[in-house]
């Protein structure tokens, strides 16, 4: 049976944006109930990343050196990429893709899930080497 090695940073990363996913997919749940699926996504995206900045500093990556606002400037930046790629792969799943085949196991759940799990690399490798990266 493997083990999570919680001394690999992208293990820390992976654990981490795991919470904050679960915390952007609850929060678009509850969201729904006021709000178009289009705009719950998009707001359950910037708590979920909020969560994940707060965590990711203090659980995954060394200290930068940069200030706080610095890194989350960068860190929205990243995430700006990440939100796109959810947003296109939720809203495309659930409004258009799962329809054409008559999927209809919770369509947004599903959709939702799988936007919010494609960006892992793409992000951990932007947050490393941009985001978090050591001030020279």
């Amino acid at each position: 049976m493997a083990i999570i090695n919680l001394n690999t940073e992208f293990s820390r990363f992976v654990l981490t944006g795991g919470f904050a996913a679960g915390v952007n997919f609850l929060s678009r749940i509850g969201l729904s109930e006021f709000l178009s699926y289009r705009y719950a996504v998009f707001y359950a995206y910037l708590i979920g990343m909020v969560t994940a900045f707060i965590l990711s500093k203090i659980f995954v990556f060394q200290k930068s050196g940069q200030s706080a606002t610095n890194e989350f400037i960068k860190f929205s930046i990243v995430n700006v990429i990440a939100v796109i790629q959810v947003w296109l792969i939720s809203v495309g799943l659930a409004e258009y893709g799962f329809p054409s085949i008559n999927f209809t196991f919770y369509p947004e759940e599903v959709a939702h899930f799988i936007g919010i799990s494609v960006p892992v690399i793409t992000s951990y490798y932007g947050h490393k080497y941009f985001t978090f990266m050591p001030k020279k």
